[in-house]
């Protein structure tokens, strides 16, 4: 990043200083509109200004959180939760030069838990015609209620520069009632725990990184195995929105985002939730799978219960789409590999194709046999998970070990610090965003093979909930495991070279999150590399 960038880039403390003294009632309004109005799309200037006066009783903006659409580089979707039903949920917007000169208004969507009855209505306004690299502020607000603010960057137009980071299995820092036979408090319940403060803590790490935007691997909130799931879910939005507000928190559907009574799939809460950029027709499927483009970087996000042969959600929903998923992949990897204007391949999923830590779900053989033959085809990268709560990397592998009936990925290079990814792809587990349960203590110390090959136990067979028949494997593509700490996150700066046909890399970082300070630490650091596919040599 530049020197003049650095200096032009809007501070949280400045745009949210901004944002108070207008919130308050205080005169902000000419000092933000004074100069011109941005490109007004449904209000004029004077308009957003008497809007963001304080509430008066209405339900309040939570949860505030950023996506983005369909093109980072000039739309990205504001989203907010109300207990309640709304007038005129909208977005004010603009640039620290422009003001709130433009105004969005917001597409509700609700859903009723099937368990406790509380219905909750998601606000998603679609900001659009924005400039690529460029920082915005904008306020949230509905009839009544005291607007929530936040700013974002959007993505760079062509080869640039920027980080974004990612883990899974998250969980909430706070904690739910429920009723029980335990000691209680004065209220006559007692509490049940959803995670830990870890939860909390790497939220704050992600924020020191400042990435421009975050990958969020499944298993987001476990509201299915809590006594209140609308509860759990706004406290984990609730935690979130400290990052999420200023930049896209980009998710994908785990095992426990599956929730009885919510919608055929169980997944009406996350499609709820999240306006994602799905070009799916078929509302059942919507926000399930989805992909976007950031400079030379393709992210493709994916819903795996609908591939695994493991059952972990409160409904076995494999196969689901009846192969659109499959058939939409093959397409969108095609498609990626083919352009010159990309680069990078990223999937971002759940469960997991690689896995050595035997109190965790273990790999998964149909995700290999669906996936595999697809991410060596097409040359996919990185691969990046969640659903094992520890930290673990595999070689860059490609196709499978000759006879292997667990169709092992066979391990392309021996290099941990230098990873040549036209040659390979990673898969990186990234399973301690904090919630509880870890399993970084088991992996496998063994010599399963005699070679100093330790062993894995892949999932073979579905037989039931949490339970599958499993076969060992001698584990040769294992590259890096942290069994030292549970939690932490990965940080990707992406560089892409300056010419045609240069070499451009990403710089992974994994951090571990300290318990019980939460301070950051770094585990270890590596390079992912290929040559930039606009130099005229394609090896897929």
């Amino acid at each position: 990043m530049s020197e003049e960038r650095k200096q032009t880039r809007i501070s949280r403390r400045n745009a949210l200083g901004v944002f108070g003294a207008t919130a308050s009632g205080v005169a902000a309004g000419p000092m933000l509109l004074g100069a011109r109005a941005a490109e007004a799309e449904a209000y004029p200037a004077s308009s957003a200004v008497r809007s963001l006066r304080n509430g008066s009783g209405s339900t309040p903006v939570q949860g505030l959180h950023l996506q983005f659409g369909g093109d980072p580089r000039s739309q990205m979707v504001v989203s907010w939760i109300t207990d309640e039903e709304v007038k005129n949920p909208r977005v004010v917007y603009g640039t620290l030069n422009g003001g709130f000169g433009s105004t969005a208004s917001a597409v509700t969507k609700s859903y009723t838990d099937g368990h406790s009855g509380k219905t909750v209505w998601a606000h998603h306004a679609l900001l659009s015609k924005l400039k690529s690299d460029t920082d915005y502020l904008y306020a949230a607000q509905h009839d009544g209620a005291t607007p929530d603010a936040g700013t974002f960057h959007t993505a760079p137009s062509g080869r640039a520069p920027f980080t974004f980071t990612s883990f899974g299995d998250q969980g909430s820092p706070t904690v739910t009632w429920k009723n029980g036979s335990n000691p209680v408090d004065a209220s006559g319940r007692d509490f049940e725990p959803n995670a830990t403060p870890a939860a909390g803590d790497i939220v704050t790490g992600v924020e020191k990184v400042g990435p421009l935007f975050h990958l969020l691997n499944g298993d987001l909130c476990y509201a299915n195995s809590g006594p209140d799931r609308v509860r759990t879910w706004n406290h984990y939005l609730t935690n979130n929105s400290r990052s999420a507000r200023f930049r896209p928190w980009m998710p994908c559907a785990g095992n426990h985002e599956i929730e009885a009574g919510n919608g055929v799939l169980g997944f009406d809460a996350f499609q709820t939730y999240f306006e994602l950029p799905s070009t799916e027709t078929d509302p059942e499927l919507d926000n399930l799978w989805y992909a976007f483009t950031v400079g030379a970087v393709r992210v493709i996000a994916l819903q795996n219960d609908e591939i695994a042969l493991q059952e972990g959600g409160d409904i076995y929903n494999r196969g689901y789409s009846g192969g659109r998923q499959l058939a939409w992949l093959e397409k969108e990897l095609k498609a990626a590999r083919a352009s010159k204007d990309i680069d990078w391949i990223v999937v971002c999923m759940h469960q997991v194709m690689i896995s050595s830590a035997t109190a965790a779900n273990g790999p998964d053989l149909a995700l290999r046999a669906a996936y595999g033959p697809l991410f060596d085809k097409y040359g996919v990268d990185l691969v990046v998970c969640g659903h094992e709560h520890d930290y673990e990397r595999s070689l860059a592998v490609r196709g499978v070990v000759p006879g292997s009936a667990t169709l092992t990925p066979n391990p392309s290079q021996s290099a941990t610090d230098v990873v040549e990814s036209e040659f390979g792809t990673t898969h990186m587990i990234l399973g301690g965003g904090g919630v509880s349960g870890v399993t970084n203590t088991s992996f496998t110390m063994d010599d399963f093979d005699g070679h100093g090959h330790h062993s894995a136990y892949v999932q073979t067979e579905h037989v039931g909930k949490f339970n599958s028949v499993k076969e060992q494997e001698a584990a040769v593509w294992i590259g890096v495991r942290d069994d030292m700490h549970p939690y932490g996150f990965a940080e990707f700066a992406v560089d892409p070279g300056r010419h045609p046909g240069d070499m451009t890399r990403i710089y992974v970082t994994y951090y571990n999150v300290i318990t019980p300070t939460g301070e950051l630490k770094v585990f270890e650091q590596f390079t992912l590399q290929r040559r930039r596919s606009d130099g005229g040599n394609h090896h897929h």
